[in-house]
């Protein structure tokens, strides 16, 4: 047998595997506390799932375009005008299957081997291993060196681990697994240093909506960074599509080739019911979010005020539904122990800081997009520690 070698450069995620386990927990009858996941709390909205089932109620169920139904395009050229200070085509936008396919591809359309790919450390698990496979070098730039720092301090930063084989700035905002928000001047900083080194930018915005102190600044909305940025965003996180696997990329028009080809040739193209689905959350009343974001908000504060109790130092994340307690003082600095351990004595799952990289050492990542119940229950667990 002849099994591909380049199959080895992917890795399978470590959050999956504790996923697994925690459904096996349970199935076995064991009471589990799930904080590790990376899912909306909120169940699918109706409006989303009634234009499936109309959708599937008029055959809607044939080949679509392979870049995606001329209602959806459109609908996201103006969303991306209104929302994100985004002007595009619908020639510059390419409909994927879901956010994590949207930067296979955009990682496998701008990286060479032997290219250099920056971002901040830590980092969305499956990136490092997408850099890799696409034969690019992974360079991690410490988040901790910046955070709090002025935006000319993470200039500085980025230009110390530059190198003339530099070719791409992967950048997240909100991020995952920190819920950190670049602020506008941050991002200004990173578009100058893109355009100083002729980088291009891979911008993942998988968490736009998700905001509750300060902005969301997109990436190719600023000077000069449209014809450099490729931006993937997906309805999964905003609109709990999670299952339904479909989101989008904002591309130049040099790129727009080969992200067609790698759409074609890996998926054909996202199944045609659930991009009418997509056409209703994306022309949804705007403020369908801002409740949500309170609920989303009420759970944060809840979690991180049961850290701070149980004596965890966390910092405030003002974005996306993620926390990420530094846990060292409690339960040492190994995050695979302390994981277990937490496990142990609270029923509480959560996430190794270490599987997000070396700087997530010694943190957990605990979601607080869950139910209030559950909540309660962790914050209550914790003051037992």
């Amino acid at each position: 047998m002849n099994v591909a070698d380049r199959a080895s450069l992917l890795g399978f995620s470590d959050i999956v595997k504790i996923r697994n386990r925690v459904f096996a927990m349970r199935e076995s009858g064991h009471r589990v506390l799930q904080l590790e996941g990376g899912e909306p709390f909120i169940g699918t909205p109706d409006f989303v799932k009634e234009a499936m089932k109309a959708a599937l109620d008029a055959n809607q169920t044939r080949y679509a375009p392979s870049s995606g139904i001329q209602p959806l395009l459109d609908a996201l050229v103006e969303k991306l005008a209104r929302k994100n200070s985004v002007a595009v085509t619908r020639d510059d936008l390419i409909v994927t299957s879901g956010g994590a396919h949207g930067l296979f591809c955009a990682f496998q359309a701008t990286v060479n081997p032997g290219d250099e790919v920056l971002f901040l450390s830590p980092y969305w698990t499956p990136i490092k291993d997408q850099v890799s496979y696409s034969g690019g070098v992974a360079v991690r730039v410490p988040w901790d060196e910046v955070r709090g720092e002025s935006p000319a301090d993470l200039r500085q930063t980025l230009e110390s681990r530059c190198t003339p084989r530099a070719r791409i700035i992967y950048v997240n905002t909100p991020g995952n697994p920190t819920g950190d928000v670049l602020t506008r001047d941050q991002l200004t900083e990173i578009a100058e240093f893109a355009k100083a080194h002729d980088l291009t930018v891979i911008a993942d915005e998988a968490y736009e909506d998700l905001i509750y102190e300060g902005e969301h600044v997109s990436m190719a909305s600023l000077p000069g960074m449209a014809e450099r940025t490729l931006t993937v965003f997906t309805f999964s996180k905003s609109f709990s599509m999670t299952g339904l696997r479909i989101g989008y990329v904002v591309a130049p028009p040099a790129f727009m080739p080969s992200l067609r080809k790698l759409v074609l040739n890996s998926v054909n193209g996202v199944s045609t019911p659930t991009q009418f689905a997509a056409l209703a959350a994306v022309t949804h009343d705007p403020h369908f979010f801002d409740a949500i974001r309170e609920q989303y908000r009420q759970r944060r504060d809840l979690l991180l005020q049961g850290f701070r109790d149980a004596g965890f130092s966390c910092v405030t994340p003002p974005g996306a539904f993620y926390t990420f307690p530094d846990v060292r003082e409690r339960l040492g600095g190994d995050s695979w122990k302390a994981m277990e351990t937490l496990l142990e004595r609270t029923s509480i799952a959560s996430v190794p800081g270490s599987v997000f990289g070396p700087e997530g050492e010694g943190h957990l990542r605990m979601s607080f997009s869950t139910s209030m119940e559950t909540l309660e229950a962790a914050v209550r667990a914790l003051a037992t520690l």
